[in-house]
């Protein structure tokens, strides 16, 4: 064998080494975790309308999506009775049907306490939470979810 053909010999022996050492590849790829989502609404009724809409179409773009707001300060007033957006629309709606989606809403304790809001003129679709920034940094620390705030 002439040198050009030993060295074909050894670089398909080599090739075929490195396939037989390869890991297997499973038959069917796994099912990626859905995206888990956190956003901040703390600054008004504007706010929580522009993040409303990009939950909206978050959901549009990704209906795996596992979203959580987080609403303190201003931005609970969303969720207080009677709430409407700057058009004169209830937010109830809004809230109701991202709720059906799988969208979870929460709202802190502290606020409502310093803004002297009773729990019971809380929209029913919100669970009342401690802390609204304790609640934020759980959620990305303990369940690694993305942080997003419109």
């Amino acid at each position: 064998m002439n040198a050009a053909g030993l060295l074909l010999a050894v670089a398909m022996a080599g090739a075929m080494t490195a396939q037989a050492a390869a890991p297997a590849q499973p038959a069917v790829a796994a099912v990626a975790e859905p995206v888990r989502v956190v956003y901040q609404f703390s600054d008004g009724a504007e706010q929580a309308l522009r993040g409303l809409r990009n939950i909206h179409n978050h959901l549009n773009a990704d209906p795996t999506a596992k979203i959580v707001v987080v609403a303190f300060g201003r931005g609970i007033d969303f969720l207080v009775d009677g709430a409407n957006d700057a058009n004169g629309q209830p937010f109830d709606a809004s809230v109701a049907a991202l709720t059906a989606r799988g969208v979870e809403f929460r709202i802190c304790a502290n606020t409502l306490r310093a803004l002297e809001i009773p729990a019971d003129k809380v929209n029913p679709e919100a669970v009342v939470v401690p802390s609204g920034v304790a609640e934020i940094a759980r959620l990305q620390v303990r369940e690694g979810r993305a942080y997003i705030r419109p």
